[in-house]
């Protein structure tokens, strides 16, 4: 089987796909990363992966650019002489499913990776881009022989406005994460009190949020509760991510420098500071699968999210962390408090999150359901 994976960024393939992809190379299948160049682009042929290159203006909107971005794509893939072609994120479903078709691919797969911020809140525009890409979903979907989802709300909202049929829907829950390299036996104490001891928080309790800093990812919450829980000076509230220029959800610097959060921005050793975490927060108001919850899970932490989309796939509120709603500074705040004050609750929690990510999440799983299903829909 010849299969091309498409995306808009070599980023996204390489980091998340990659697995699948080399799995495929391992069966004796011949594999394409198709994507524009990126500092990625040339790791694929490391891999057996032969990556092939189009252009597309990620952020436009302009109808003639659109328009060119299907036809580069089409280009693209027409000469490699498909068996099969998976599409990845909104654009890449919409306009590879399209050139797809043109280039007469006998089997198109797409993956739709969570709905995205346009489905966070009701406003006047928010509405009026749901209902256009609701109705590039259902003409695209028609095309496709399946569509994979990462989560059960998601295709269910969809098949709801009728923008799918039940047949055509596949949850695969999540991109997986590797439980060997997410295993806290792997990260000695010393690597974490010399992390704690550079950032002057020795003989802290560490709560942890790793994220871009906007504001759908519950960053205000998080600082939120903070500030409720400053009475414990023997708590250290941590947030790991950039801000993003250009997203106007995107939290300013000044806040992010105030009140009693220690904001690092962008960090390298994220593996590292999971470990050194003892309780793991993520207050998001939607999100696809988040892999930041799978990595603390597989780092046997205790999690604290939101009964939202996406995260509540990750948490069995009560036995690995708890759910609480989306927006709630308080309770977040509460449920916070309650496992700074239990060690015993968060090592149990910690423990279960563990067995749940190796036995729900792991990537050989993962990759294992995705082999299946392409052998599956081979023609």
């Amino acid at each position: 089987m010849t299969i091309a994976f498409l995306s808009h960024l070599d980023l996204n393939l390489y980091l998340f796909r990659l697995p699948i992809m080399k799995k495929l190379v391992e069966n004796g299948h011949k594999v394409y990363a198709v994507c524009p160049r990126g500092d990625k682009f040339d790791l694929f042929a490391e891999h057996g992966i032969e990556a092939v290159e189009y252009n597309i203006e990620r952020s436009s909107l302009n109808p003639f650019k659109e328009l060119k971005a299907i036809y580069n794509i089409y280009r693209a893939v027409k000469p490699l002489k498909l068996d099969m072609l998976h599409t990845f994120t909104a654009k890449p479903n919409i306009y590879g499913t399209l050139a797809g078709k043109m280039a007469k691919v006998p089997t198109i797969i797409n993956l739709v990776e969570g709905l995205g911020s346009f489905y966070i809140e009701d406003t006047a525009k928010n509405i009026a881009v749901r209902t256009v890409i609701e109705k590039l979903y259902k003409l695209v979907f028609l095309m496709s022989d399946k569509v994979v989802f990462v989560n059960s709300d998601d295709p269910e909202y969809l098949e709801s406005k009728r923008v799918i049929k039940k047949s055509q829907i596949q949850v695969i829950k999540s991109v997986g994460i590797d439980t060997e390299e997410f295993d806290p036996a792997l990260i000695k104490q010393e690597t974490i009190d010399l992390l704690k001891k550079s950032l002057n928080i020795e003989n802290k309790t560490v709560v942890l949020m790793v994220a871009r800093a906007i504001w759908h990812k519950g960053v205000r919450e998080y600082y939120e509760s903070a500030t409720l829980l400053a009475k414990y000076e023997n708590v250290q509230f941590i947030l790991v991510g950039d801000t993003d220029e250009g997203n106007p959800s995107s939290a300013d610097i000044e806040f992010l420098k105030s009140g009693n959060v220690l904001w690092l921005g962008h960090r390298d050793d994220v593996l590292e500071l999971t470990a050194m975490a003892d309780i793991y927060v993520l207050p998001s108001y939607r999100e696809g699968v988040p892999r930041t919850l799978l990595e603390a899970a597989s780092m046997a932490k205790p999690i604290i999210t939101t009964n939202t989309v996406g995260c509540r796939e990750v948490v069995k509120n009560g036995e690995n962390g708890f759910l609480v709603p989306i927006k709630d500074s308080k309770l977040l705040a509460n449920k916070i408090e309650q496992l700074v004050n239990d060690s015993v609750e968060r090592k149990v929690m910690g423990e279960n999150g563990r067995i749940m990510a190796i036995n729900e999440f792991d990537v050989k799983e993962v990759v294992k359901q995705y082999v299946e299903l392409y052998k599956k829909l081979e023609k």
